[in-house]
């Protein structure tokens, strides 16, 4: 099997070195390239790792800040995903119960 691989989103510190510190400051060159994004799609465009993204929006970023996919995203290797189980522990979610609960008589 192939290695996974994931992402870095860097749009943030690209925006940050071409002196663009609010995420409101691209939507304006943004509809002026077709792509109408409101003030809280764009803020998660920013802020976080978009899952999905359309080609239009990538072209556009990529013109509006003027750098290249590279600078936008890196790919990195996936954390693997390897569970530790006790010795002897099922896998089954049968296996797995909530403690009762013990109440306590408070003397005041």
């Amino acid at each position: 099997m192939g290695r996974k691989l994931d992402y870095r989103w860097h749009l943030r510190q690209v925006m940050a070195q071409r002196e663009m510190f609010s995420t409101t400051d691209l939507i304006a060159p943004l509809k002026e390239r077709g792509v109408s994004l409101s003030t809280s799609q764009v803020y998660r465009l920013v802020c976080e790792r978009p899952e999905r993204l359309s080609l239009k929006i990538l072209m556009a970023l990529l013109d509006i800040l003027s750098c290249t996919i590279d600078e936008l995203i890196e790919p990195v290797e996936a954390p693997s995903a390897v569970r530790k189980q006790a010795a002897g522990a099922e896998a089954s979610i049968g296996s797995l119960r909530p403690r009762r609960a013990r109440v306590r008589k408070v003397e005041r």
